[in-house]
């Protein structure tokens, strides 16, 4: 498709990247092939980057703007594309334009998010017909929590992460802090002292209280800036870890409540006000636009 040809619809708009926080994350066993066995939820917030997509007259994918030290063929929106070219065929290109709003390494999700962004959009304006269960599978091979972006709700999720159960959940505001550290995410999964036999529990269990992480004590020990932003969050609640981190949060019930604490901290560094919601913004984009 070129320049001139095509329906305009949807190219350079932008398409929202929301964040995810992990609400609980249970370690339950370990497959032969090293790969975790989890359970834990994933809330949809409304922080996010933004995505642009422009047309080209060649086939190849390529970056707007290009992150400074990684290979633009490496990037996960680049292999995103890629890969549904690959799927489908399709011989076009597409230029990505990356509005980075949310932190590298912090465990919202925002690289995983990213690419699935990439994957649900550029196979409505590519018109490639992919169903969103394909989309799904192809996800997982760039990232475990990528199916949960395309699928684009809160959801209970177990297996790698790829077994996913559309959940309710109350309506809640958080602020998250990143401290200035980048957590490793395989180093945390190899960390000897990680707890992996968890015992399994249902949502229900889950609904009325149970929200530990069990990654949370192995990086509060290895990252002491992690430790120090639970500990500053704890005054105010429930501090918690999202995924392996870096990021923390405290969850609350009303706005007013997380501003007061969020003007409090504002001024300390990466600190977010967000909401949660129960349907991604891209996929009410998508809806909006292309009755998706």
């Amino acid at each position: 498709m070129s320049e001139q040809n095509g329906s305009s619809l949807g190219w350079g708009i932008r398409w929202s990247a929301p964040a995810k926080l992990n609400l609980m994350l249970r370690i339950v066993g370990q497959r032969e092939d090293g790969y975790h066995l989890l359970q834990t939820v994933f809330q949809i917030v409304d922080i996010d980057d933004g995505l642009i997509f422009h047309r080209v007259e060649d086939s190849r994918v390529r970056l707007k703007n290009p992150i400074p030290g990684v290979k633009e063929e490496d990037d996960l929106t680049v292999r995103a594309a890629n890969i549904l070219k690959q799927e489908s065929g399709y011989q076009g290109g597409v230029c990505i334009e990356v509005e980075k709003n949310l932190p590298m390494g912090g465990g919202l999700g925002g690289g995983s998010s990213d690419a699935a962004t990439v994957m649900v959009v550029l196979n409505q304006l590519w018109q490639l017909g992919i169903s969103k269960q394909r989309l799904m599978e192809l996800g997982v091979g760039l990232g475990a929590d990528v199916p949960v972006f395309i699928n684009g709700a809160s959801v209970w999720a177990e297996g790698v992460g790829e077994k996913l159960t559309e959940i309710k959940l109350p309506e809640a505001w958080f602020v998250v802090v990143k401290p200035s550290c980048h957590v490793d995410t395989k180093e945390i999964f190899s960390t000897k002292e990680l707890t992996r036999d968890s015992k399994s529990i249902k949502i229900c269990e889950f609904q009325s209280g149970q929200v530990r992480n069990d990654c949370q004590d192995v990086v509060k020990k290895r990252y002491v800036e992690v430790g120090a932003a639970l500990e500053q969050l704890s005054q105010y609640g429930q501090s918690r870890l999202t995924g392996t981190g870096a990021c923390v949060f405290v969850q609350f019930e009303d706005l007013a409540s997380a501003e007061a604490v969020y003007n409090d901290l504002s001024s300390e560094g990466s600190v977010y006000l967000a909401k949660g919601i129960a349907i991604s913004p891209l996929h009410k984009q998508m809806s909006e636009l292309f009755n998706f």
